[in-house]
């Protein structure tokens, strides 16, 4: 009997997943990833003097190093990686389900929920925020979101070994599952007329889950209308626009140190 193409998809993507690795370079993203357990380290390729700043987490590690000549550097890596000497080779980490990171991890049961954020050095300074601030999980898209890769966890100066940075089919489907886990849920909307202080006050210790569009187009509509509420950052100046990393780190002392 012929499997039915949505079967036959799923297994393709399942095999393709299983294949993928990704390279993370500079020293801070390769150390913390040396001396992670849960990743999964296939190839280490690094100069003699990142070798020597390296040597404790590469012994940690039980990885045989390649040594590598600093003027012909071979990690397949964009050509204006700040490698630092450092690159390697690994497997996408596995957090484990949506629902049990969000309802058991560790942390503030606060939650981060992208979308449509496309750009690493965005997502990476969100998860260093979100581990600073103790939030669960930062939680985004499979399609049209900032994959895990080397410049991400380069931003997020080892924050991608430690926080759960977790990737949903669909980001409406999962706050409703939020919701219905007790949090409440709450957009990031310049021109709402509540501010978040206010709802948040409101809120109490409930567990909350904070969601940030994209720089320029912002939330989008069926993103707004699945929020408990859209809240603003209020601001003193005339000008009252925050990047996506600076909204979430402000955002995140709210719900977690403010309250």
């Amino acid at each position: 009997m012929k499997k039915p193409t949505w079967v036959v998809e799923k297994e393709r993507a399942k095999r393709s997943a299983a294949n993928e690795t990704l390279w993370l370079f500079g020293l801070h993203a390769v150390r913390d990833a040396l001396v992670n357990p849960q990743r999964k380290k296939l190839r280490l390729l690094v100069t003699k003097n990142a070798a020597d700043k390296l040597a404790e987490a590469i012994d940690q590690s039980g990885m045989t190093p390649e040594i590598e000549d600093a003027r012909k550097f071979s990690a397949p890596l964009a050509p204006d990686s700040v490698h630092q000497g450092a690159a390697l080779e690994v497997k996408p980490l596995d957090w484990g389900p949506f629902q049990d990171v969000c309802a058991a991890g560790e942390g503030a049961p606060v939650v981060v929920l992208l979308d449509r954020v496309t750009d690493p050095h965005n997502v990476g300074a969100v998860l260093r925020s979100a581990e600073v601030f103790g939030a669960r999980a930062v939680v985004a898209t499979r399609q049209h979101a900032a994959p895990e890769t080397g410049a991400l966890a380069k931003t997020a100066s080892g924050a991608l070994e430690r926080q759960p940075y977790l990737r949903v089919t669909n980001l409406a489907d999962a706050m409703e599952t939020l919701k219905r886990m007790g949090f409440t849920v709450l957009g990031l909307d310049g021109e709402a007329e509540a501010t978040l202080g206010e709802v948040l006050e409101g809120v109490g210790t409930r567990p909350v889950a904070l969601v940030f569009g994209a720089e320029g187009p912002g939330l989008r509509q069926k993103t707004k209308e699945t929020c408990d509420h859209l809240v603003r950052i209020p601001y003193g100046g005339a000008f009252g626009s925050l990047n996506v990393s600076n909204a979430a780190a402000v955002s995140l002392y709210a719900a977690t140190v403010g309250r």
